[in-house]
């Protein structure tokens, strides 16, 4: 199990000058940084892994930034501008022109649909939403595949999306989608809201289980979590996604009107030695 960072804690976007922060994680002790990708033209990925190789790190997982823009179950456009950005955030995962780019072996995040979008709409209108985007990650899911990723579809609470909310239907769109490429993205945030126990939807995902965020809550159960990933024998990555006022264009995405922590250091430091002495 390693331990990660979300860099939406620090800035927004990331490009090439945001490697400045790598040292300070290193130092600090995480294991691995995902990073969230806003546009592919933002960064060289060449340059990111150089930056984190000589400090001991490694991409452990690229996040997908999903707007109305990219949605697969948006309108005709929508749907070919999000499957052409997360093919080409596997391209900068895997390989480019045959060298090992980012090496970073999971997309994660909501792939199916736009952050936000909770619409609410008639049975009839969501299984043709669904036939889309299962259409869709089919196509994703190979291009992953072919090139040695995973890609990990996130479930979202009620009120950020009105598509994949439980464990239950992550699992159920990845039925139905059919391959082994495609896995699932459990956060400790939106299981408290959406499951009726955050340990029992770990048990349910199992093998599934690919990514795991662990985003604090004063009543999250983190007793009962750690020991359904041991009893999975999950051996992913467990990454801090937190946000605060001080990144403000996803603080204003991610309804964040007040200080959590005194300072965005904190949240990362005691997140990190809570998780180690919890989870290990």
């Amino acid at each position: 199990m390693r331990f990660g960072i979300n860099t939406f804690l620090f800035t927004s976007p990331f490009t090439n000058a945001s490697t400045k922060l790598f040292p300070k994680f290193k130092k600090w002790g995480f294991d691995s940084v995902e990073i969230a990708i806003e546009d592919p033209a933002h960064i060289d990925p060449a340059q990111v892994k150089r930056e984190l190789d000589r400090h001991g790190l490694v991409c452990g997982s690229v996040c997908a930034a999903m707007g109305p823009e990219r949605d697969l179950r948006g309108d005709a456009k929508a749907q070919k501008t999000g499957l052409t950005y997360m093919m080409a955030l596997l391209d900068q995962m895997a390989l480019l022109d045959q060298m090992v780019v980012l090496d970073c072996p999971s997309l994660i995040g909501p792939v199916y649909s736009a952050v936000g979008r909770a619409d609410a709409v008639l049975p009839d209108e969501y299984r043709k939403q669904w036939a889309t985007v299962v259409k869709h990650l089919k196509t994703l899911s190979a291009y992953a595949g072919k090139r040695g990723r995973h890609v990990c579809l996130e479930p979202l609470n009620r009120f950020e999306t009105d598509f994949i909310n439980t464990c239950d239907q992550g699992l159920e769109l990845i039925k139905d989608v059919g391959s082994p490429a495609l896995k699932l993205h459990l956060d400790t945030f939106h299981m408290n809201i959406e499951e009726k126990c955050s340990a029992d939807a770990i048990r349910k995902a199992g093998k599934h289980l690919a990514h795991f965020h662990a985003c604090g809550s004063d009543h999250t159960d983190w007793k009962s979590i750690a020991r359904a990933l041991k009893e999975i024998r999950y051996d992913g990555d467990v990454v801090i996604e937190s946000f605060t006022t001080d990144v403000k264009v996803i603080a204003k995405a991610a309804a964040i009107w007040r200080r959590m922590e005194p300072t965005r250091d904190e949240i990362a430091v005691k997140g990190l030695k809570f998780l180690r002495q919890t989870l290990k």
